[in-house]
């Protein structure tokens, strides 16, 4: 992952609605949920929860999928993971930050 995918995501995961509509989503699992039960779950209007959706769906982070009268939502996990990765890939690899951070803690 580039650091303008990792930052896109980040930003459109900043909005706390958002955040609480990927996590919801996560929760149900792979066979994600419905538009509406979404709805009543984050007890947020439909025109508020279609806007978030949009960006999350614009930002590739979910998709939407068809069934009859029934739009789902789920999650784009391995954008998720990819982003996790990203963020921790190079953790603890830097000796020389390693060595500033011990050297305050120790003041």
């Amino acid at each position: 992952m580039d650091i303008d995918t990792a930052a896109l995501y980040l930003s459109e995961m900043g909005n706390i609605t958002r955040l609480k509509i990927i996590r919801l989503l996560v929760r149900a699992g792979d066979q994600g949920l419905a538009v509406g039960s979404i709805q009543r779950k984050l007890n947020i209007p439909g025109s508020t929860l279609s806007h978030h959706l949009s960006h999350l769906r614009n930002a590739g982070l979910i998709h939407q999928e068809r069934e009859a009268t029934v739009l789902r939502c789920c999650v784009h996990y391995d954008r998720i993971e990819e982003l996790v990765d990203f963020l921790t890939e190079e953790c603890c690899t830097d000796p020389e930050l390693q060595m500033e951070a011990s050297e305050k803690e120790s003041i």
